[in-house]
């Protein structure tokens, strides 16, 4: 399954942090993030729960990035 996400992040170098950590989480098959647009698409896992994975993946992405948001919820 893939989805959308609204994210706020202040650079595209940020951008490119987050990316990569959405990435590395466990339950995520592949991830891409749009600076311009201010968007994360997430590929998950088949066997994934989403809202779990995307906790992990704000998580995540808050270690490399803590000013960073993902819309989620």
């Amino acid at each position: 399954m893939k989805k959308t996400y609204k994210i706020d992040v202040d650079c595209a170098n940020c951008a490119a942090k987050m990316e990569d950590a959405a990435k590395n989480t466990k339950g995520v098959k592949d991830a891409s993030v749009n600076f311009m647009t201010l968007k994360m698409k997430v590929e998950f896992e088949d066997d994934a729960n989403i809202d779990d994975v995307m906790a992990e993946v704000l998580s995540n992405c808050k270690k490399v990035e803590s000013d960073c948001e993902i819309f989620y919820k």
